[in-house]
């Protein structure tokens, strides 16, 4: 596949390139000054050799020097002129001084333009020395380096460029693997996972992560397929309830009594359909975030005082015993509307499922930080394999049991969404035979 100008692989090729070219640049500048630092030493300690040796010869001759057999190139002063040059020295083109040069080494340039290296010192009182040597072999040895560097350079960035694109294209395999199979998955194949060639790299973690995100998909879809499929079964049931009564009522001919009874049939149908439909929308409102939260101080005593009294009466109509014992002053930032309706549906739990005679109490724990509120029946309990489901929507722990008797299976869902929802949690204990006890813990 051709990459493109914005593609990972590229950019990483030319950051490599990029940053491998300003190396090699800096490298190959240390190494020419390098080379040219050691190059002009070994000269100049060469020129300080011939010139010890031109100086014995000078301090030694008469006066004419002519006789001194020495090829170097040298100049000879006394008295502030130049009383003689080598010819060697007069071939090379190397301007005259106007006077005595200054001692130590230097670089100079004859007429035709080429470097020497001029080393300038006094042999006698009298007498004053200029050795000379030619620098170019010096600069033709640096000229060859940097031909050698500017050759090479290119040619180790293109293959450094092409080892880095191969390299980049291994090192993104995983990611191109990755992306093929999440091509592959929809709806319909969530089970589908992201290869994970090793875990430890940094692709493997991220693949994993992938996975992990796509089972809590696949999760929350099945969830959501669920929740539709129970909604539409429990939605049919009444629906159909009230398709049936309004039939037979229109098939039969019947006396007044006998219509009030059927649509007070249709009616109960309503409300229970109706209650469905808006425990529906407060799930609904609440996975989706949309649900306004109003938290402030509020007396959780009286709070869920006026829930238990809102409820006693069916209660009574059951001849069952509630009871509450609610200390005021005890405060909670919370939705007064969320933490009353969670309370209400934990207590007309209790009321559905605990037998006529039987007792509730509504109580209030408190612990330092937290308020508890405990509801306690004495209903048949809840078996142990079905406590952690209790809470799951449209779950009902006896399947056969009434929809009048047991509801729909929403309540304590929404119950736990609003504790939840207030900053608390819900828990319960429970033994089958000896009740159940539902406490709602929130922070003061």
């Amino acid at each position: 596949m051709k990459p493109s100008a914005s593609s990972v692989r590229l950019r990483l090729t030319l950051w490599y390139t990029s940053v491998l070219a300003l190396i090699v640049l800096a490298f190959s500048l240390a190494v020419f000054l390098f080379v040219k630092d050691r190059l002009f030493r070994q000269f100049d300690r060469g020129i300080t050799k011939e010139f010890a040796a031109v100086a014995i010869e000078v301090a030694e001759d008469a006066g004419d020097f002519g006789d001194i057999e020495s090829p170097s190139m040298f100049e000879v002063f006394r008295g502030g002129v130049s009383i003689f040059r080598s010819a060697s020295f007069r071939k090379a083109g190397l301007p005259e001084s106007p006077g005595v040069p200054t001692a130590g080494i230097r670089t100079v340039r004859s007429g035709g333009g080429e470097r020497f290296r001029l080393q300038a010192g006094p042999v006698k009182s009298d007498r004053f020395l200029v050795v000379a040597q030619d620098e170019e072999p010096v600069w033709n040895a640096l000229h060859t380096l940097l031909a050698i560097l500017y050759l090479a350079l290119p040619i180790a960035l293109l293959l450094a460029a092409l080892g880095g694109y191969v390299l980049a294209g291994r090192l993104l395999a995983p990611v191109g693997a990755m992306a093929r199979q999440a091509e592959k998955i929809g709806a319909e194949s969530l089970s589908e996972r992201l290869p994970v060639k090793n875990p430890d790299d940094e692709f493997g973690k991220l693949a994993a992560v992938f996975n992990q995100t796509l089972s809590r998909l696949q999760s929350a879809f099945e969830r959501l397929q669920r929740f539709t499929a129970d909604a539409s079964h429990e939605l049919r049931t009444p629906l159909a309830a009230l398709r049936s009564v309004g039939e037979v009522a229109l098939q039969e001919d019947l006396d007044v009594t006998a219509y009030r009874d059927r649509i007070g049939s249709m009616l109960e149908e309503t409300s229970r359909l109706t209650n469905l439909v808006e425990s529906l929308l407060v799930l609904t409102r609440a996975d989706s975030g949309r649900l306004p939260m109003n938290r402030k101080p509020a007396d959780i005593g009286a709070l869920v005082g006026k829930a238990v009294e809102d409820l006693r009466v069916l209660a009574e109509e059951r001849n069952q015993n509630l009871t509450a014992d609610l200390p005021a002053g005890v405060l909670v930032s919370t939705d007064e509307g969320l933490l009353r309706q969670a309370v209400v549906n934990i207590l007309d739990n209790a009321i559905k499922y605990t037998p006529p005679g039987g007792t509730i109490r509504v109580a209030m724990r408190g612990q330092p930080g937290v308020a508890g509120i405990e509801v306690v029946d004495s209903g048949p309990g809840i078996p142990a394999d079905q406590r952690d489901k209790i809470f799951d929507r449209f779950y009902r722990v006896e399947k056969d049991r009434p929809r009048d008797a047991g509801g729909v299976g929403l309540g304590l869902a929404i119950a736990k969404w609003a504790v939840e929802a207030n900053g608390g949690a819900i828990e319960v204990e429970s033994r089958e035979g000896q009740g159940s006890t539902f406490r709602i813990v929130l922070p003061k």
